[in-house]
């Protein structure tokens, strides 16, 4: 009895911790790799991009292949839910609102769940820190806060963090301690919604 009791708990411990290792971990043995992530207007003109390979070496060729990603995407359904494609041997993970487009790629022979998850995490973190504005205009206003959901989401190609809600809670820290001009009402949003998520996940 004492053996089983030991068993359940050490069990309970690990759903409870579960959540909290990171992604890349969870991932280790796959080892994804993002080679970038684009965010795009309705013309296909760059609002925030970064890129994590050399596939790409001069921005010229950065800027010919968002060309192309947007022209084989923009007259898809992609509003509802993301979309995968491959182009150019790499799978494109994308989704489009308002008249942003969010695109993350990867290798042929990447995960294309864990390339969705990245792509689900930059859409809810932005939408979050946006209030839910979501279209060119605020991104262009907000366009530091983009940049530093990049830096919590991918560090040089490798996945640090796909849930959005733990994204904005960290953007929005980084936010209060530079002096950055977000506003008190984004950060008890992104802070609650964090907060919320991870209660959650250690009562499952």
């Amino acid at each position: 009895m004492a053996i089983s009791a030991l068993l359940v708990s050490e069990a309970a411990c690990l759903v409870i911790h579960s959540s909290q290792i990171p992604v890349i971990e969870l991932f280790k043995d796959a080892t994804p790799f993002v080679k970038n992530i684009l965010l795009l207007n309705s013309e296909g003109k760059r609002v925030a991009v970064k890129y994590f390979s050399d596939d790409w070496p001069t921005n010229s060729a950065k800027l010919a292949f968002e060309k192309f990603v947007f022209t084989k995407t923009q007259k898809t359904n992609a509003r509802t839910e993301a979309e995968i494609a491959m182009f150019e041997n790499n799978i494109v993970v994308y989704r489009f609102i308002q008249d942003l487009h969010f695109f993350v790629t990867g290798g042929d022979d990447e995960n294309e769940l864990a390339l969705a998850a990245v792509l689900q995490g930059f859409y809810d973190a932005v939408t979050l820190l946006l209030r839910g504005n979501v279209d060119q205009r605020e991104a262009l206003e907000n366009l530091d806060l983009i940049y530093l959901c990049l830096d919590e989401i991918v560090d040089g190609g490798m996945i640090l963090e796909t849930d959005g809600n733990m994204i904005a809670g960290k953007v929005a820290t980084h936010s209060i301690d530079e002096g950055s001009p977000l506003s008190e009402q984004t950060i008890t949003q992104a802070w609650a919604a964090a907060r919320e998520h991870l209660t959650r996940s250690l009562l499952r």
